[in-house]
């Protein structure tokens, strides 16, 4: 939907931003993101030509924005900013329809999608279509500037950190009101924001920049799940990374080489190996590691002088989880079969890993305390 191309922009001598390559989708809410000073409000500016780049290329639908007359371009892209900038001489409806206005579309067909935005919004047309800025509170003529964004129904909406200056409570109304407004919508949304919690609450997918470059861009599983460089991860937070077990999987959690031994191994050689491994218990697979069961200390002490191989008496039919399967279910298995153990088999029914209380334990210490 809106492509850049090594994309670059300089003051004098400062490079704000230094070969930007970008694909934002369309239908998602892509946000930009990073500390002041970052690139990621010019990078917004630019898909409206309120800023030139210096080098690159940018597309819009595979068209050169370059070569798009700047005032037509604006008047098909939606445009919320922080300042709101509603004009204070015109009333709530005056302000919405300004853009379909401008497009000349006619007056009853304005009316008609005045009162739409203004349902939309959750403003009802008899109390504020005729009120003026000054008579609003500051959610209100953010909810205004939202409308007017859309007034002309625009593919693409560009959101300059638009909730940053309302109070904690009121911006979490209008995150929320964003997003459901986004599922019925669907449009392409460009949001600019230097709040991580915003980001995570909103994006489709997260474009991470530090002094004008791109760190990472991907969706927040990965983000919270994968950093890709030390500033992701510390301006995304340690105790955030991972930090509900919807985002962990057992491959996050498991012991990655687990204690095992090939059936045809004697009682007397498993009791050695658990023993040089300091546990009670081992994994029984076959020589291209797929697994067959599991044999605990206990399982061999109470048959150690009538059987001799772990074939004879171990258990079978283990409970296991693939590597992808959530920390939560797996939490949930082993509280409801009230097992301390599970081990994570992939689609081959290969060994991978085990997942005990002990590796749970520390795993989840070293996030979390």
């Amino acid at each position: 939907m809106i492509l850049f191309e090594n994309v670059t922009k300089k003051y004098g001598d400062t490079e704000v931003l230094r070969g930007i390559d970008l694909e934002m989708r369309r239908g998602e809410i892509t946000i930009l993101i990073g500390p002041s000073g970052c690139g990621k409000t010019t990078t917004l500016k630019m898909i409206n030509k309120l800023t030139e780049p210096t080098g690159g290329k940018i597309f819009i639908e595979g068209r050169d924005i370059g070569e798009l007359d700047p005032i037509e371009l604006r008047r098909n892209i939606g445009y919320v900013i922080q300042q709101i900038g509603l004009f204070p001489h015109m009333t709530v409806g005056e302000n919405i329809e300004l853009v379909p206005f401008l497009k000349k579309w006619p007056k009853e067909k304005r009316v008609k999608r005045v009162r739409e935005l203004l349902e939309l919004v959750g403003m009802p047309e008899a109390e504020f279509m005729d009120r003026y800025p000054s008579e609003l509170s500051g959610g209100q003529q953010q909810r205004v500037g939202v409308a007017r964004a859309l007034a002309s129904d625009p593919e693409i909406v560009l959101m300059d950190e638009p909730f940053s200056a309302l109070d904690p409570i009121t911006r979490e109304q209008l995150q929320e009101e964003l997003f459901n407004l986004q599922q019925e919508l669907h449009k392409t949304i460009v949001f600019v924001t230097h709040d991580i919690d915003e980001a995570l609450k909103l994006g489709d997918r997260i474009c991470i920049m530090r002094d004008g470059q791109i760190l990472q861009f991907d969706v927040p599983e990965v983000l919270l799940k994968s950093p890709a460089h030390g500033f992701v991860e510390e301006f995304i937070g340690k105790k955030r990374l991972l930090s509900s077990p919807e985002l962990m999987t057992a491959e996050d959690v498991m012991i990655k080489d687990p204690v095992k031994a090939h059936p045809k191994r004697t009682l007397a050689q498993a009791v050695e190996i658990m023993r040089s491994h300091g546990v009670d218990s081992v994994l029984i697979v076959d020589e291209d590691n797929k697994l067959f069961g599991i044999a605990t200390a206990r399982d061999i002490s109470e048959r150690f002088d009538e059987k001799k191989y772990l074939e004879e008496i171990y258990t079978k039919d283990v409970i296991h989880v693939p590597p992808d399967e959530s920390l939560s279910k797996v939490l949930k298995i082993m509280a409801e079969k009230k097992i301390g153990y599970i081990p994570v088999v992939d689609e081959e029914g290969v060994l991978v890993g085990l997942i005990t209380r002990s590796s749970l334990i520390n795993v989840l210490g070293e996030n979390y305390f």
